[in-house]
């Protein structure tokens, strides 16, 4: 019974992610009709202009913010079923400050603009998901280091030094922000706030691997996360290494982190949103659950990416700034209803 339910809400988030992305496609400063659109992407009379709009501009971006939203939402279930804490997300618990710290550091030193892309920066944009896992690493390891107490980790201090982490790491990206040049600081703070309005195909190529990967990878540990959820002695019995999986898993959350940082800067609360939807739409079976979170991710980034997009037109706000409207009284809801 629970696998049709499931296949069901699979179905309608699909049509959900779907109706999303249409609306976001045929929206904007050009508007365009739906035989245009379908015309072009059929390569049916197309012309160089609907290419354009369509291929140069907005499929990427859509597709950047569906992917981001699945990395985003993949680990923040990784980071609360390890944590056993549902108002676990790697924007609260320091881990995209810490690779926004690495990325903005890179765009200092090499002169990456992620805002303004050109031919030549292609390269470096490829490996810019690599600074940004090792500074999501640095965070993780810190955080690690503090919240194991005789050999096992300390839930509780873990969510509270990794909020000490995440103000520390935007304070060093701060400051290294402030030594840019005018243009290079203010590309570097549209991006920090959640920005994927200029995403290109480059972007979509940098983080897929990452996310195929680690996703695969994440998946097929999802039963260990059910186990997590059990008394620590119990998993044990099992024959299960329960630390040594927790920091394997705790790597690859990084890692996905990491890739969607790498593209769209720091967006929070998607990875705090999608998992608690998810468990009430299919439950707490994370096999069940983490799909359905993914589809959850993906439509809350698109969708607010519409929102941002449309607004204000022509002026775009950042997409961080709608999630962040969202994500902050859910997160005090769930705050005041855990303390209840």
């Amino acid at each position: 019974m629970q696998h049709k339910k499931w296949l069901f809400m699979i179905g309608t988030l699909t049509i959900l992610l779907l109706l999303a992305m249409y609306i976001h496609l045929t929206s904007g400063v050009f508007a365009m009709t739906t035989t245009e659109v379908f015309k072009t992407l059929l390569r049916i009379e197309s012309t160089d202009q609907f290419d354009l709009v369509i291929f140069d501009f907005r499929l990427p971006r859509i597709l950047t913010a569906a992917l981001v939203g699945m990395g985003l939402a993949m680990a923040g279930v990784v980071l609360q079923g390890i944590t056993k804490n549902a108002l676990a997300d790697p924007g609260i618990i320091g881990i995209n400050a810490g690779a926004g710290c690495a990325i903005v550091i890179f765009m200092f030193f090499f002169q990456v603009e992620l805002v303004n892309v050109e031919i030549n920066s292609v390269l470096k944009i490829l490996i810019v998901p690599l600074f940004g896992f090792v500074g999501g690493a640095i965070a993780a390891a810190i955080i690690l280091a503090i919240s194991y107490k005789q050999g096992r980790m300390d839930m509780q201090k873990l969510i509270l030094t990794g909020i000490a982490i995440n103000t520390g790491f935007n304070a060093i990206t701060l400051f290294w922000s402030l030594k840019m040049d005018e243009g290079d600081y203010q590309a570097a703070a549209i991006w920090m706030n959640g920005s994927i309005y200029n995403s290109n195909w480059y972007f979509v190529s940098a983080m897929l691997p990452w996310l195929i990967i680690l996703g695969i990878y994440i998946y097929r540990k999802a039963y260990l996360l059910d186990y997590f959820q059990l008394e620590e002695e119990t998993v044990l019995s099992l024959g299960i290494s329960l630390e040594k999986e927790k920091v394997k898993l705790l790597l690859a959350s990084v890692g996905l982190v990491s890739a969607c940082v790498s593209v769209s800067g720091s967006i929070g609360f998607i990875g705090l949103m999608a998992p608690h939807i998810a468990r009430q739409l299919v439950g707490i079976h994370h096999k069940y659950m983490m799909p359905v979170s993914l589809f959850i991710g993906a439509i809350l980034l698109v969708f607010s990416d519409y929102i941002a997009k449309t607004v204000f037109s022509p002026v775009e706000l950042s997409v961080g700034i709608v999630v962040s409207l969202v994500g902050i009284p859910y997160f005090l809801y769930l705050l005041v209803k855990s303390k209840g």
